[in-house]
C-alpha cells in the first residue's frame, strides 16, 4: 500500500501552492492537504477549493489541532510549531511550499550554510528561540528539502541554494490556470488589493487612506482587503466614497482570476503581484505595483527592508 503524503498549511497561500505541489507530483500519488484549525480563511479557502476538480489523488483535510507526524510538505518553515515537529520526529524529505515573501527569507538562510537559524526577517527572538530555530535548521538539512514556488529568484540566490543541496522548484500556478473562473470578478475596472504594511507598522496609515480616497475619488474601486488587515482601517476603507470592500479570506490567485481584459490590479509591494501576473497577463488584466513614496514609510522600516521588499515583488518605480 502507498503511504499517503501530508501537507501541513497555515495559510490561504500555502493551501493553494500545496494543491499545486500535488499537481507538478511533488507529494506522491496520494496526498492530503491538513489546514490548521482555529483559522477562518483556510476554513474559507478550503471550501473554496472543494469547488474545483482537485487533482488526482489529493484531499482537503478537515482542519486538525495536531500537525501530522511526520509532514511531507510545510507552508511555513519559520512557524514554531512545524520546527517542534522537526525535532520530535526527523523530517526526512520535505517539501516547502510557496508562502509569500518568507519564502525568499528562506532561501537566503538555506544558502547560507546549516548554522543559520530558521527566525523571520524582523523577528526579535530570545536564546530559546534561537536555538529551536538553529535545532530546526540542523535537522531539516540533514534531510532532503525542495523549496517549491512561483516567485522569481535572482540568478545568483538559485545558485548558492543548489550549491547548498536544497532543490528549488519554480512553478506557475499550472493547476489554477487550468480551473474555470468560480464567480465573475467585481464590475470595477480598478482593484486595489489591500496591505499587511500599515498594520505592521511599516507605512503610515493616514497616507495609506489618503491615497485611497484621491483614487477612489477619480474612478470607483474594488479594494479586497488583506487577510492580516486590522478591522478597523477596514471598517475606515469601507466609508470612503467610491470604494467597494470585498470579503478578506481567498488569496487574491483565486479571487481574481475571473477579472475580464481592461481591468487593472492596483498593489503596494506583495508578492500576489508575481502571481497575478502569471495569472491575469494572459486575459489582459494589467497589475501594476504601486512604489511606495518616501514620506510613508515610518521609521520601522529600515532602507534594507523597503529595497528587499521592493526588488521582490517587482516595484521598479
Amino acid at each position: 500500500m502507498v503511504k499517503r503524503a501530508s501537507a501541513w498549511v497555515e495559510s490561504p497561500l500555502q493551501m493553494l501552492c500545496a494543491v499545486e505541489a500535488h499537481h507538478a507530483g511533488l507529494l506522491g500519488p496520494s496526498a492530503e492537504v491538513v489546514p490548521r484549525a482555529g483559522l477562518r480563511a483556510l476554513r474559507v479557502t478550503r471550501r473554496e477549493l472543494r469547488r474545483l476538480p482537485l487533482p488526482d489523488g489529493l484531499e482537503l483535510a478537515e482542519p486538525r489541532e495536531r500537525m501530522p507526524r511526520r509532514p511531507s510538505a510545510v507552508g511555513d518553515a519559520f512557524s514554531g510549531k512545524v520546527q517542534l515537529r522537526w525535532l520530535t520526529a526527523h523530517p526526512g524529505r520535505v517539501v516547502v511550499v510557496d508562502d509569500g515573501l518568507a519564502t525568499i527569507r528562506l532561501l537566503e538562510l538555506l544558502a547560507a550554510g546549516p548554522y543559520r537559524p530558521l527566525l523571520r526577517a524582523r523577528a526579535h527572538p530570545g536564546l530559546l528561540r534561537t536555538a529551536l530555530g538553529l535545532a530546526a535548521a540542523l535537522r531539516l538539512r540533514a534531510g532532503r528539502v525542495t523549496v517549491f514556488t512561483a516567485l522569481p529568484v535572482s540568478r545568483e540566490l538559485d545558485k548558492a541554494v543548489t550549491e547548498a543541496g536544497v532543490d528549488l522548484v519554480r512553478h506557475d500556478f499550472a493547476w489554477l490556470r487550468g480551473q474555470p473562473p468560480s464567480d465573475p470578478g467585481p464590475a470595477e475596472r480598478t482593484v486595489v488589493l489591500g496591505t499587511s504594511l500599515v498594520r505592521n507598522g511599516l507605512v503610515h496609515r493616514d497616507r495609506y487612506l489618503t491615497w485611497l480616497t484621491e483614487l477612489a475619488a477619480r474612478e470607483p474601486l474594488a479594494y479586497y482587503p488583506h487577510r492580516r488587515e486590522d478591522p478597523v482601517d477596514v471598517a475606515l476603507i469601507r466609508e470612503r466614497p467610491g470604494i467597494t470592500v470585498h470579503e478578506a479570506g481567498l488569496p487574491a490567485e483565486l479571487r481574481l482570476r475571473g477579472l475580464d481584459p481592461g481591468q487593472r490590479v492596483l498593489s503596494l509591494p506583495s508578492t500576489a503581484i508575481s502571481s497575478l501576473r502569471v495569472l491575469l497577463s494572459p486575459r489582459g488584466v494589467a497589475v501594476e505595483p504601486v512604489e511606495v513614496p518616501d514620506d510613508w514609510w515610518t521609521s520601522r522600516a529600515a532602507p534594507a527592508l523597503r529595497s528587499h521588499l521592493t526588488e521582490v515583488t517587482g516595484v521598479t518605480g
